[in-house]
């Protein structure tokens, strides 16, 4: 039997994306994106719980998402989750969860200022019917 390691996220930036490049030149983007789940309790109370989601992202859609997303920008996310260890400072091992993306779509129009801007340009993007789907595969990328 095949199995399925598969993440679908719609939620907003927590903050702006962390453009790194690896030795060999490769783009890499990480930042984290919030998503709320809102329901009434057995007394009818509404409730709120957020989630915080750590985001990958690499090449050409790395460059895409430091280029477009701000803090507060809401943002769709497909990839696979993935479970890593790496040192901290202090020598203690440490254990992430991450979601590396393999598609990135921008949501929301160019009147949603999302909470925040793109920190040098002061932009927000193209609006959503206007902004490119972004995949992994450079080959299928639009641009």
């Amino acid at each position: 039997m095949a199995s399925v390691n598969k993440a679908i996220l719609i939620g907003n930036l927590g903050k702006d994306p962390e453009l790194r490049y690896t030795p060999s030149g490769q783009a890499v983007a990480s930042f984290s994106i919030a998503t709320t789940r809102k329901w009434r309790d057995k007394d009818g109370q509404p409730q709120e719980q957020t989630d915080w989601h750590n985001i990958v992202v690499w090449g050409r859609m790395a460059e895409t998402a430091k280029e477009y997303l701000a803090k507060g920008r809401p943002v769709y996310i497909e990839g696979r989750i993935q479970n890593r260890s790496y040192d901290d400072k202090e020598g203690n091992k440490r254990y992430i969860s991450e979601v590396v993306a393999t598609t990135m779509q921008f949501l929301g129009g160019r009147s949603d200022q999302g909470g925040g801007s793109h920190p040098s340009q002061g932009q927000q993007g193209p609006p959503a019917d206007q902004a490119p789907d972004i995949t992994s595969d450079d080959n299928d990328l639009p641009f």
